[in-house]
């Protein structure tokens, strides 16, 4: 870009894609690169597919022949830190296209800047890990409050930086801990509502679902990208949750204190069977990866409190994120089946429901 003493506005990659429109328009955003890959055109032509991210949504940057980056573009390395200025234009089909970009390697106090987060961010992790840890020590089963603050006290960190996925819902740093939080508040509030439901097994249920993903979609201490783990490559969250689980319940059953549950109802071992099999069937159907299918109110329940979570997720994101096609239509965002249409304000829930009469009432 030509020199100025102004510096364009500093936006998130999120807020790029919310702001950008077919008009070039001047913007910094700083990232990571996840992936920089050489391809061909159609014709034959060269040219580099970055990948950049800065924890909370990615942008793929692609650089061609012609581009004044393209001999830096070749030497980018995967996890280098780059701030990218340009005038950005939305291409619809092909995405975000930098004009005239320039670009720079971000200074280390920049980077730990980054990697701390937005401020909004760093507030909705601190306030969704203090409920989780409020409503673990809430448990008023023993064992299962034993349980729960056991992972927390030797996993807390890796699990505050777990994404819940690699891309369909929560895939950024710190995801697994807001669907976790989100799923505990919707699980308390179907309990209330079903009070024959065992409310300690529904939250220790919902902590521990998807735990084997701390070995599948962690991010390091220091990085946005997510290398993949072999273990979670070749045996997947599920079957590691439940050893998981296994192996923290033995460890738990070696304290002193065990010995005070022996009378305990129902018995220690049916409480792990049943949270194991919540583990196992929270994805409901064997089609979708359940190596068994929910067989109790509480499987029943906690299935559809996670795809509920996980839904309306991937529906904010595709409000937020996606092609909007006019008249209130988003283009679909995958794996949703459809094209999204812009939802009713939530006028019901500010409504006073008491003051409405029908014709029987009056």
């Amino acid at each position: 870009m030509d020199s100025d003493d102004t510096l364009p506005d500093l936006l998130t990659l999120a807020q790029l894609k919310q702001v950008a429109n077919t008009q070039p328009q001047p913007y910094r955003v700083q990232a990571q690169v996840e992936s920089a890959v050489e391809k061909q055109t159609q014709g034959g032509k060269p040219y580099y597919e970055v990948k950049l991210t800065d924890g909370e949504e990615s942008l793929v940057w692609r650089v061609f022949d012609g581009s004044p980056l393209f001999a830096e573009a070749s030497t980018l390395a995967r996890q280098a830190w780059i701030e990218l200025t340009a005038y950005w234009v939305d291409t619809g089909k092909f995405g975000l296209d930098p004009k005239q970009p320039a670009m720079r390697t971000l200074a280390a106090e920049e980077v730990q800047r980054l990697l701390n987060g937005t401020e909004q961010s760093r507030q909705r992790g601190l306030e969704d890990y203090g409920e989780i840890c409020t409503r673990v020590a809430a448990l008023a089963d023993p064992r299962l409050r034993g349980l729960a603050e056991l992972f927390i006290q030797k996993f807390g960190e890796r699990f505050r930086r777990t994404a819940a996925a690699r891309k369909n819902h929560h895939a950024r740093r710190g995801g697994l801990v807001e669907h976790v939080a989100q799923m505990m508040r919707s699980a308390a509030a179907i309990c209330s509502v079903y009070p024959q439901l065992n409310a300690d097994l529904m939250i220790a249920g919902v902590l521990f679902h998807d735990c084997g993903k701390l070995w599948e979609n962690a991010y390091a201490d220091n990085s946005f990208t997510m290398p993949y783990h072999l273990s979670g490559e070749m045996l997947g969250h599920i079957p590691l949750g439940m050893e998981l689980v296994n192996k923290l319940w033995r460890e738990l059953l070696d304290r002193p204190e065990a010995q005070e549950w022996l009378h305990l109802e129902p018995a220690s071992e049916m409480v792990r069977l049943h949270l194991l099999h919540l583990i196992g069937s929270h994805h409901g159907e064997y089609a979708f990866g359940a190596p068994v299918l929910p067989k109790t109110p509480e499987a029943v329940a906690l299935h559809h409190v996670d795809n509920i979570d996980a839904k309306l997720e991937m529906f904010r994101r595709g409000y937020e994120t996606g092609t909007d096609l006019g008249n209130g239509i988003f283009e679909r965002v995958f794996p949703l089946a459809a094209n999204l249409v812009t939802p009713l304000p939530g006028f019901v829930a500010a409504t006073d429901l008491s003051s409405i009469t029908t014709p029987d009432s009056e």
